[in-house]
Parts: C-alpha cells; sequence; structure tokens
C-alpha cells in the first residue's frame, strides 16, 4: 500500500484534531483548510498549508486581523519566517508523524492504574497513582480509520517512568479497537523523540506562527 503524500497526512491530521478539540469542520480552501476553533484562550482560528508557497502565505497573512489566529505551514521555520513581518510569532517547531495502528493492551507500571473512556468520538486514557492522583493523560479524536492522539501530558514528578508511552500504546490500541488503522498527530521538539520510540515515523516538519499573541501555545 503506497505511503499517503504529505498533503493526504495533513488532511487526516486536521480531520481528528477537529473531533478532539471540538472546532468547527476544516473548509477547503485553495491553499489547504481553514478551521474556526474558537478557544477562549489562545485560538480563535487557524489556517493550515501542507504546501506553502510565499506568494500565497504572503496574500493570506495580509488578510488576517483577528489576534489569536495561527499560521501552520508544513516547511522549515527558517523558509516561511521571512515571508511574514514582525506582527507574526513563531511558535515552537512541530514534526508530523504517523503510525499504523494495532491492538496492544499495555499494561499500567506497579503503583499505577488506567482508564479509558469515549464520549463524542474523542478518545480518553487517564493514568494515577494508586491515591487517586493525575500522574498523565492524553486523548485521541477518531475521524473514520485515522486517529490523532492529542494534548499528551505527563505531571512532571512522573516523569522518566514510561507514562507518557503508556498513555500512548493505550490510545492507539482503543483506537484501533474502534476501527481506525492510523495514527497521525504533529509532535513537540520533544514529543517527537517518545513517538519515533514508539514507531511512529516522521514525514514533515510544520512551522506555527501566530499573529499578535506572543507565549501562546496552542499546537
Amino acid at each position: 500500500m503506497p505511503e499517503p503524500d504529505v498533503t493526504e497526512l495533513v488532511r487526516m491530521w486536521i480531520s481528528g484534531w477537529a473531533v478532539s478539540r471540538g472546532s468547527a469542520e476544516p473548509v477547503e480552501q485553495p491553499w489547504g483548510w481553514s478551521i474556526d476553533v474558537g478557544a477562549p484562550v489562545g485560538e480563535v482560528g487557524r489556517h493550515v498549508l501542507p504546501e506553502p508557497t510565499e506568494a500565497e502565505v504572503r496574500k493570506l497573512a495580509e488578510t488576517i486581523t483577528a489576534p489569536t489566529t495561527w499560521l501552520k505551514l508544513f516547511a522549515e521555520d527558517a523558509t516561511v519566517r521571512p515571508w511574514l513581518d514582525e506582527r507574526w510569532h513563531l511558535d515552537a517547531p512541530g514534526f508530523l508523524m504517523s503510525v499504523p495502528l494495532t491492538a496492544e493492551r499495555p499494561g499500567a507500571p506497579a503503583g499505577y492504574t488506567v482508564t479509558t473512556w469515549e464520549r463524542g468520538g474523542v478518545l480518553r486514557a487517564l493514568v494515577r497513582t494508586g491515591a487517586g492522583h493525575l500522574a498523565a493523560r492524553g486523548q485521541a479524536g477518531l475521524a473514520g480509520p485515522v486517529a490523532v492522539p492529542d494534548q499528551i501530558t505527563t505531571v512532571p514528578e512522573h516523569r522518566r517512568r514510561g507514562l507518557g508511552a503508556l498513555v500512548m500504546r493505550t490510545l492507539q490500541s482503543a483506537a484501533y479497537e474502534r476501527g481506525a488503522r492510523t495514527g497521525v498527530l504533529v509532535g513537540t521538539p520533544e514529543g517527537q523523540a517518545l513517538y519515533t520510540a514508539l514507531g511512529w515515523t516522521t514525514h514533515a516538519p510544520m512551522a506555527s506562527l501566530v499573529l499578535d499573541a506572543p507565549g501562546v501555545h496552542a499546537r
């Protein structure tokens, strides 16, 4: 089976991301997709360009006036940063990644429990200590055969114990049981190392720029 190209992987990513975040349905554009997000803090909307060109990005940026509007450009930071003026702030880079899903049924390490559930097309995994304290969590948006893991976090005092991997493997297995066969995500530089160790393949970098909102991190 041929590997999907970057544009197809991006389409798969936004389809599940929109479910995970409860955003509006992505709207197809000549250059990619627009998504109304409406988050109270950090993101009013985003424009996603899988194959950005300087002319397209400059023309699009001229039409944007709403603060906390994001551009997600699948290219290197150094390539796209010169295309935009100082009103646009560059966030940390991302990495488009995918993996074939399988049924794993991972077990929690001693001293921890893991709970999963699904509501509204969003899978959630919660890892707690024996005393019931939050240790790690994550979710995945389901879009037919695609699952998009999202917002994977581990509480600082519980890091380096394999809990991030546990959350990911739990979500991947639960998604497979619900009919998904491909996982797609955009990982942070820190997350990329974890996902690579779990068998994910990196396909492209992603530059993130936000209008007039320094220090906001919505990924």
